[in-house]
């Protein structure tokens, strides 16, 4: 599937992705990863007592999954990955929960000649509906001119 490239975007571009279910091993997994072991994630007897009645999945995590399947829709040439403001943990994500990732764009600027700076705004969805992450992203996503000067770097 080819790439977009800066010049292929406009703002007011949305896309979903496709859906990943949480999975307990998920959670187990992000929290070897990390060394995160809080009963709030991997004990259901502590967690049976904390605000939500069961273990929930790390906010990272659901941070890490909105991140990799934003990636993909849209598909686009990013360069570098250059911040992230206004993260908002509005909800949480728990073991059986099927996510999706919502993107919108909503600034471009040109960013030196070869790449452009675009603002995203992010959501993390479940399987309700409801946003239970949101926030921008920006990243460095390449011209089509940069493209196209790669293309005929690879065919020398």
């Amino acid at each position: 599937m080819q790439r977009l490239s800066f010049d292929d975007l406009q703002v007011g571009d949305h896309w979903k992705s496709q859906a990943r279910t949480i999975t307990e091993t998920d959670v187990v997994n992000f929290a070897c990863l990390t060394g995160d072991f809080d009963p709030l994630h991997v004990d259901h007897e502590s967690a049976a007592d904390a605000p939500f009645g069961r273990p929930v999945a790390h906010g990272l995590l659901g941070l890490s999954y909105l991140a990799g399947l934003g990636s993909h829709a849209p598909n686009v040439h990013t360069v570098a990955f250059l911040g992230i403001s206004d993260w908002k943990f509005k909800g949480p994500v728990f073991v059986g929960d099927t996510i999706h990732a919502v993107t919108r764009v909503v600034a471009l600027a040109t960013f030196g000649r070869r790449t452009g700076r675009v603002t995203w705004h992010r959501e993390l969805v479940n399987q309700e509906g409801e946003i239970v992450q949101c926030g921008t992203f920006e990243t460095a996503v390449a011209t089509a001119v940069s493209q196209t000067i790669r293309l005929r770097q690879a065919a020398a």
